[in-house]
């Protein structure tokens, strides 16, 4: 089946699904290396065009990758909702565009609506949108999860406070952790990127979190982000273990090159989930334990892209997300590099595609706003993609010391950040976080009873 679209007297014809989706994208480096992308700009206002005209249904019975090979794609369609797509289900592209702008589109029906989205349409509407566009959609949705805080709150902004270092040294890492604590970071997790990934790195830094959490009821949750295996192995060993973390893509054969499959992820939940390390109660009955982090060209980077355009498989990797119902989900939107999201203005739309797509789908998203220093971007960038994010409702963002990350050598927010988009869009911590900072607690933290 082929798609078309004529402007004047120029009939552009798209032949598959996929390449009408890659033609429509926005420019971004990634699918012009992949050799996909709009080859001039009234290519891509054509294939917008015919997207626009496309019904909603066109992706419940085209699949962009084979059901029969991918598990992702059986996961996409077996857990369809058609109860919750009903009220959408007459609509082409452009209209879904058109009803999440205007005022039908309430918090209450976004919120329904999720279930019956798939991520192909989320990613097609999200094609036609401009910028602004992305914002306000964005903002009507709340996404909250609970673990020992509560994330996602209208009003609220957490942060992950990220204590890297590139030997791992423990007093390096907690001297990190008092730093971002103090400035009111660390509410949606301490999480770790390990240099080395083994079990008993795993198990010494997460009582390190641990310790310190304890000792002065610190309301938060610890991860450490090795592999899942990894961290299953730490596990078996009596790690402490809050957050399971793993990195996840769009199509089986990204999440194989990742090491992991829908059933691996599944067994490590499970594993996780009988630790209970926070009970159920009736306000919190199962409390969110995943934490995921995509971003757009794993796929590509993995030549497992199946010819499909970086940013739809971007919004299929938040269906693995969304199966596993996690406590945060994390875009790290310019890390991959300028292969695949070249500049600033790139990165930027990429970051607001990757949050509301998420968002639309149901997902508690956050975003580290970043870009590695061979990218043409900088650091007024990055506060433009922070301002912009903040105003969109984002649930989260990284806290990195200085804004510079000295283990993963890129750059990304920092501490002070968080505390400009609080002060700036009147946002707070989670409730939980922030009545421990009004407590006598923070007044006893030091370095040394940190680490005793």
């Amino acid at each position: 089946m082929s798609y078309a679209h004529t402007i004047g007297s120029v009939r552009f014809t798209f032949p598959t699904l996929a390449d009408l989706l890659a033609k429509a994208t926005p420019a971004r480096s990634g699918d012009q290396l992949a050799g996909i992308a709009a080859t001039s700009a009234q290519q891509r206002i054509a294939a917008q065009l015919a997207l626009a005209d496309l019904p909603l249904t066109t992706f419940l019975h085209h699949p962009l990758v084979p059901y029969e090979s991918d598990e992702v794609t059986r996961l996409i369609f077996d857990t369809h909702n058609p109860t919750a797509f009903a009220p959408i289900a007459s609509f082409t592209v452009g209209q879904l565009r058109d009803w999440l702008l205007s005022d039908h589109a309430t918090p209450a029906r976004l919120t329904a609506l999720a279930p019956g989205v798939t991520p192909e349409m989320a990613a097609a509407v999200s094609k036609l949108m401009r910028l602004q566009d992305l914002v306000l959609a964005a903002r009507k949705i709340s996404v909250v999860t609970r673990f020992r805080t509560t994330v996602g709150l209208p009003g609220r902004l957490s942060t992950r406070l990220q204590p890297n270092h590139p030997t791992d040294d423990p007093a390096s890492i907690a001297a990190t952790i008092l730093d971002g604590l103090l400035l009111g970071s660390g509410d949606a997790v301490i999480g770790i990127n390990p240099v080395s990934d083994n079990p008993a790195t795993v198990n010494t830094l997460l009582r390190l979190i641990d310790h310190a959490r304890q000792r002065f009821a610190i309301p938060t949750q610890s991860c450490v982000l090795a592999h899942l295996t990894t961290q299953m192995q730490a596990m078996d060993h009596g790690a402490p273990l809050d957050l399971l973390f793993q990195s996840i893509g769009g199509t089986q054969a990204t999440n194989t090159s990742f090491g992991v499959s829908l059933d691996l992820i599944d067994q490590a939940h499970q594993q996780a989930r009988s630790l209970n390390r926070v009970p159920p109660t009736p306000d919190n009955p199962c409390p969110n334990i995943l934490y995921f982090e995509t971003g757009q060209g794993s796929s590509l980077s993995a030549n497992a892209h199946h010819n499909i355009d970086q940013q739809t498989l971007e919004a299929r990797a938040y269906a693995v997300a969304r199966h596993f119902s996690p406590m945060l989900v994390n875009t790290v939107v310019g890390f991959i590099g300028p292969e695949y999201l070249y500049d600033g203005k790139q990165i930027l739309r990429a970051a607001l595609e990757d949050h509301f797509c998420g968002k639309l789908l149901g997902l508690p998203m956050g975003c580290d706003i970043c870009y590695t220093n061979h990218a043409e971007a900088d650091n007024d960038d990055l506060d433009t993609i922070l301002t912009l994010l903040g105003t969109a409702g984002v649930n989260y963002i990284m806290g990195v010391p200085g804004g510079d990350d000295i283990m993963l050598n890129y750059q990304s927010t920092s501490f002070h950040d968080a505390l400009y988009l609080r002060t700036l869009l009147h946002l707070r911590p989670a409730p939980e976080f922030e009545a421990w900072l009004q407590s006598p607690h923070p007044h006893q933290l030091s370095l040394p009873n940190l680490l005793t």
